[in-house]
């Protein structure tokens, strides 16, 4: 959990700004993909960072649950993984604050939103497969 704040709070700053990380996800993008049009690529940029944002506070809502779970042995499903999209939000709302200090970055309640819908489309994720392959687990005494 705390490795992923750091990282976070490591992302957060002016160097990892989009005018700072266009160019080495373009050049990454391009060794792989092929060359890609000055037009595209702004839009093509916009949806690699967003999907970083909803990839990484998903697995920062992983961490949330996983920790619950491990601290409330007695606790359902449900409870856990609300209190991990409520750490969630709490951490993606004070890092979209911290930005507005910022002078490349800005904070956006938007942001938040689509790092609560990670956290929440990660958790879903796990249900399933736990649902599926160990719904013993999802069962714990009361």
């Amino acid at each position: 959990m705390l490795i992923g704040i750091c990282v976070i709070g490591m992302e957060s700053t002016e160097a990892f700004g989009a005018e700072y990380t266009s160019g080495p996800l373009r050049l990454l993008y391009e060794s792989i993909f092929g060359h890609v049009a000055n037009a595209s690529w702004y839009m093509l940029h916009m949806v690699i960072r967003k999907s970083g944002h909803f990839l990484g506070y998903g697995f920062i809502g992983l961490a949330w649950l996983r920790a619950w779970w491990m601290t409330l042995p007695h606790s359902r499903f449900l409870h856990d993984a609300l209190l991990a999209v409520l750490g969630t939000a709490l951490v993606a709302s004070s890092d979209e604050f911290h930005q507005t200090f910022l002078p490349n970055r800005s904070g956006s309640a938007w942001d938040v939103l689509l790092d609560c819908c990670g956290a929440i489309a990660l958790q879903f994720v796990v249900y399933l497969f736990m649902r599926c392959f160990r719904p013993k687990r999802l069962v714990r005494s009361a």
